[in-house]
């Protein structure tokens, strides 16, 4: 039986998301003239460093009960450029500078994109054996 099939439908499926999403983002921008959302595009990019970065310092013992204040940061970070992404276009929105359907396409394309990371993450996360 081939193993690398399911594999391969998964890693499709995602870039699919992924693609969609990344499009959803440029058509939010370039549908209503306003260049603003592509603001959004850049912490989709940043967002998955600093847990990259900062993910080897977690210790790999699962009865451990130590916390390590350095991937902690790294959780923060992660955490608030993903509250940006979200919370940038509801603001332009707010503030008049960019559409609700402008700003309802941002987040949606958000949405996508970081739910494809979130998936993959968790997907192809290499499990430790005991």
């Amino acid at each position: 039986m081939d193993t690398t099939r399911p594999h391969c439908v998964t890693i499709v499926g995602l870039s699919v998301c992924l693609a969609a999403g990344f499009l959803l983002s440029i058509l939010s921008c370039a549908l209503y003239g306003n260049w603003w959302p592509l603001l959004v595009v850049f912490t989709y990019a940043l967002a998955p460093l600093p847990n990259a970065i900062f993910g080897r310092y977690v210790s790999m013992d699962p009865l451990a009960d130590v916390s390590s204040s350095v991937a902690d940061f790294g959780r923060f970070l992660t955490s608030m450029l993903v509250v940006s992404g979200f919370g940038l276009p509801v603001v332009l929105a707010h503030a008049g500078i960019i559409t609700f359907m402008a700003m309802a396409m941002s987040i949606t394309g958000g949405v996508l994109v970081y739910g494809t990371i979130i998936v993959y993450s968790t997907l192809f996360r290499e499990q430790s054996e005991f």
